[in-house]
Order: structure tokens, then sequence, then C-alpha cells
């Protein structure tokens, strides 16, 4: 996709805040005893994630108090006015269950979407102090250096991620069994910080299930202009607008990821989850 004609670089530069002030409140929280609450979905959350979701959205809405936000731990805020065509998706800690356990591979997800499609994304790893950065049209950094995906065409000599085996179920198991049975090797547990393996060339493919848009917008980007391939499992771009006044946000967004550093890879492992969703 291309980068909308207004564009600023602007947006960039307030994406890099927003990751600074996220890590801010990360790192205060690190490996100290917080409490772990359970959300509606069982999922675990923390006051880090709270709080760095809060300091993220201060930041948008007194610099472009038009654009919309959608936050995993806030929800969604339509922009004044509510007719700008940007939505910022973000996802404080992705990755909470490594955050609570001191494991270093959680991350914060910062997206710019217009009309619906990811045009900038940041993976920010603030203990490693690592960042990844993609937007549209620009080749993908890592702490300012480009990136690049390496070449692997062959589904057999793949180095496959998935989160967690237990994110897939029914006819996606089976359909995700079929691609883990054909690589080379399967490994589990980096969640958002395997997309930023894979646009650094060390791996081949990330496949996933069960997720949300502050899941995986900010990842599109940043694969895509490493020179990777990221759509859902039946080969469509990752988009989700949802209309004014919805109150059904779920209604027509993916949940199914497919990431590969080489196209080639990427058509191998469509075919293989022959996913018809």
């Amino acid at each position: 996709m291309a980068l909308p004609s207004d564009f600023k670089d602007s947006y960039v530069d307030l994406a890099h805040r927003l990751a600074d002030a996220a890590a801010g409140v990360s790192r205060k929280y690190f490996r100290t005893p917080v409490d772990v609450e359970s959300k509606g979905d069982t999922s675990p959350v923390t006051i880090a994630d709270r709080q760095a979701e809060v300091a993220m959205r201060e930041i948008i809405e007194s610099a472009f108090p038009e654009h919309g936000i959608f936050g995993e731990e806030h929800g969604l805020k339509w922009g004044s006015g509510g007719g700008s065509k940007y939505m910022w998706v973000l996802d404080p800690i992705d990755g909470t269950k490594s955050f609570i356990t001191g494991k270093p591979l959680f991350g914060t997800l910062i997206s710019l979407t217009y009309e619906g499609a990811p045009v900038l994304g940041i993976i920010d790893q603030p203990i490693t102090k690592e960042r990844w950065v993609g937007v549209a049209g620009r080749a993908t950094t890592l702490n300012g250096a480009p990136l690049k995906t390496r070449p692997c065409p062959d589904v057999k000599l793949a180095y496959l991620y998935a989160t967690t085996p237990h994110m897939f179920s029914g006819a996606n198991e089976v359909a995700f069994n079929r691609l883990r049975d054909s690589v080379r090797i399967p490994m589990y547990g980096c969640d958002c910080y395997a997309y930023g393996l894979l646009a650094a060339g060390h791996c081949d493919l990330v496949v996933e299930a069960d997720l949300k848009p502050y899941d995986y917008m900010a990842l599109v980007p940043v694969v895509q202009g490493a020179g990777g391939v990221m759509t859902d499992w039946s080969g469509k771009p990752l988009v989700w607008q949802p209309a004014p006044g919805a109150t059904d946000l779920k209604a027509g967004w993916p949940g199914e990821v497919c990431a590969a550093g080489d196209p080639a890879l990427h058509r191998a492992a469509l075919q293989l989850l022959d996913w018809k969703a």
C-alpha cells in the first residue's frame, strides 16, 4: 500500500514518542510484584498494560485529537468530529504472559491505520531496547538500520513461529497442523517479537490465530517493509475499519494471520493452510 497523500512524517515522530512513553511504564513494572487480573476472555492484564495505554492515548489526544484510537485495554474512541480516516491501534504490552513471568520477549505495538489499512507500525521491546519501525513504501528499520527478510522458498526448510499451540482450535488447528508438520522446525513462545525476528531474517514464517487488530496491525508494515508478506490465511490484506456507531467491533476483523519472509514461501504456506473461511 502506498502512503496516503496527506500522511505526515510527524506521525512517525509521534509513534516514537508513544513507544518511549509506554517503555517508561513497562520498564518500571517489569520483574516487580504486580497484581495480575483476568479479563473477560481470561487473558491477563496488569497495571502496566493500563498505564502504558493511557500514557499513549493522552499523547495522541493532545497532538491529533481528530484521529481515532483503538486500544486493547481501553477500547475505541473516535476522533473529534468522528470524521478522520486515521486511527491509532495500540497494544501496550503484547505478550502480557511473558511480561508477568519476567521474559523480555513482549513488546509494545503501535499502528496508524488509514481507512482500515495499516500504514505505520512499531514493535518496541523496551527491555532489550530494540525498536522496529515500518512505514508503507519505505524500508523497515531496527534501531535505525534497514532490515531484509531472508530467502526461503521451500516450506521444508522453513523455521516457523507461533505464540502457542493453544491459540488454535477446531478447523484452524487442523489447518495449522498441516503446515506445522511440513516445516523444518516449528517453535513457540515469542509473541510479537517473532515478527521482528522474521523481518530481520532470523526465521521464515509466523502463523497465528485468535488475534485482534491490536495484535497484528503494527506488524504488517514492519514485515512488508523488510520484503516479506503478511495477510490473513486466505491471502487477503489485513484491514479493519469499524463503522461509526458500530456496537459489534469484532464483525469483519481477521483472526488468523500468515507472515512470511519470502513471497514464494507465503504462497506455499497458504496452499497448505487451505483456508476457505
